[in-house]
């Protein structure tokens, strides 16, 4: 019985940006607990190489989630030919990186854009549905720099912060409908995004001296948050944060 609390069976799974990195394992693992997947995302060869690791029934759902219009019109399609989105895990995002004072106005707008801005968009689209239905799941993708901040990233590190604070207030406005929403922030794992920084030998070996686990985060280690987040294990839990970091924000 209590591992039935985590089972996905019968449910259906839209997840933002997940043609590679974070979002891919994601869509792998909440596969793997029973679920039926939507992958998201702009560039058609990469989604369609993604599908192409997926199990058979996995659909795709192309669309800019940085356009209002255009994400609540694919959500309001889909619903209405395929059926219900039960669970939303919010990963889209993007990463510039530059001091300060120097920081490009258009690399700020982007970031805005597609790290907060897509999740009040896609989220609002989803959870429209989901009132209705009195029900659902809506993951956003955080990350340890909601919390901290480091040089060269500060309005990253911004979009981060306000990622966890709407959480907390979708959880504020739409828990009375029935639906948990809650955030899982990363720490430093090794992906895309961060692949300068995996390859740089200096950033890595201040990492592990920095991480009381010693090491980068494997995508695969981030699988049984989402799934207890999007599984009936986490019913009563809701605007809350779940950092998965080696312990990085623990630790002076």
């Amino acid at each position: 019985m209590s591992l039935a609390l985590f089972g996905l069976k019968g449910r259906r799974a839209l997840i933002t940006g997940s043609s590679q990195g974070i979002g891919l394992a994601l869509a792998k693992g909440l596969a793997a607990a029973g679920a039926e997947v939507v992958l998201n995302g702009r560039d058609a060869a990469k989604l369609d190489a993604a599908l192409g690791e997926m199990p058979v029934g996995t659909a795709t759902l192309a669309f800019d989630v940085t356009d209002h219009a255009a994400a609540r019109d694919a959500v309001d399609r889909f619903e209405a030919e395929t059926g219900p989105i039960d669970i939303l895990v919010n990963n889209a995002g993007m990463q510039h990186r530059s001091p300060l004072e120097d920081f490009p106005a258009e690399a700020f707008e982007r970031l805005l854009q597609t790290n907060i801005a897509s999740v009040f968009h896609v989220g609002q689209a989803v959870a429209r549905h989901m009132i209705t239905r009195g029900r659902g799941k809506i993951i956003n993708i955080a990350s340890v720099q909601t919390a901290l901040a480091r040089p060269s990233i500060a309005p990253y590190t911004a979009t981060k912060g306000a990622v966890g604070n709407l959480t907390k207030g979708m959880a504020t406005d739409w828990a009375k409908h029935g639906l948990q929403c809650n955030a899982i922030a990363p720490g430093y794992f090794d992906t895309p995004l961060n692949a300068a920084l995996v390859a740089d030998p200096a950033f890595s070996a201040w990492l592990e001296k920095r991480t009381p686990a010693g090491r980068w985060g494997k995508v695969d280690e981030l699988v049984g948050a989402c799934i207890f987040l999007a599984s009936d294990a986490s019913s009563f839990v809701n605007g809350h944060i779940l950092y998965v970091d080696g312990g990085i924000t623990a630790s002076l």
